[in-house]
């Protein structure tokens, strides 16, 4: 029986740069489908139905961002950006529009991999039931039914805020979270003037589960974005 290997479209105009990640990405078992354009990008979406799409903003017909859109309006396939643009604004907003990832350029391969590689678990999640209630990283357990957590076998008591926000990232575990979304799941519509309230929590958070919160394993800032819960 033939294996299935994930399908891969990349939007992207620089051959090099198709060539350089083809190389990559095929030998880890991926199948690319490429495309210069975003118009013959949105095409090759809607005919190959693709596991992970990666999309390059800076496209000769149009913007990424609209491709981004037009993907949106009726595909639900994990976006990943692929950016030369690496101002906090660009990030917020693909984010806020749709995407599901966000990668400056230049990039490495390794850190690509693992972005798709958790793509594909999201996407791989038909509804939250089938979300597995508990999460391990390290040495590091979350039971979300439970609300318990335990770092090296040993009980960690969080407040409700605390354990409310560490559950968020957990159900995005590898992705992105923005700090609007944090804010207006945490505290709703009003909460978006308390970004230093969110600093703070994720202090007392690195505080409670990192050996050395200055060098977080867990809990990672995305700079002028959000955080980010790694997963080993």
């Amino acid at each position: 029986m033939a294996a299935i290997y994930p399908t891969i479209l990349m939007i992207e105009d620089e051959e090099h740069i198709r060539r350089f990640l083809r190389h990559s990405l095929e030998s880890q078992d991926f199948r690319l489908i490429e495309s210069a354009t975003g118009a013959e990008g949105l095409t090759l979406a809607a005919s190959h139905h693709p596991d992970v799409i990666l999309l390059d903003l800076g496209l000769p017909d149009m913007d990424g961002l609209e491709v981004l859109q037009r993907c949106r309006s009726w595909n639900t396939t994990p976006i990943i950006i692929l950016s030369a643009r690496g101002k906090d604004q660009d990030k917020i907003h693909a984010l806020e529009i749709g995407a599901d990832d966000y990668l400056t350029k230049p990039f490495s391969v390794g850190e690509l991999t693992a972005r798709i590689k958790v793509a594909l678990r999201h996407s791989n999640r038909p509804n939250a039931a089938s979300i597995e209630t508990v999460f391990k990283s390290g040495s590091l357990m979350v039971d979300m039914q439970e609300h318990r957590v335990t770092l090296n076998d040993q009980p960690v008591h969080l407040t409700p805020t605390e354990f409310k926000l560490l559950a968020i990232l957990v159900r995005k575990a590898g992705r992105l979270v923005t700090w609007k979304e944090l804010l207006g799941d945490i505290w709703g519509p009003t909460g978006g003037d308390s970004t230093h309230y969110l600093r703070i929590y994720i202090s007392q958070l690195r505080h409670k589960l990192e050996e050395n919160p200055a060098r977080p394993r867990y809990l990672i800032t995305e700079a002028g974005v959000g955080y980010r819960l790694n997963v080993d």
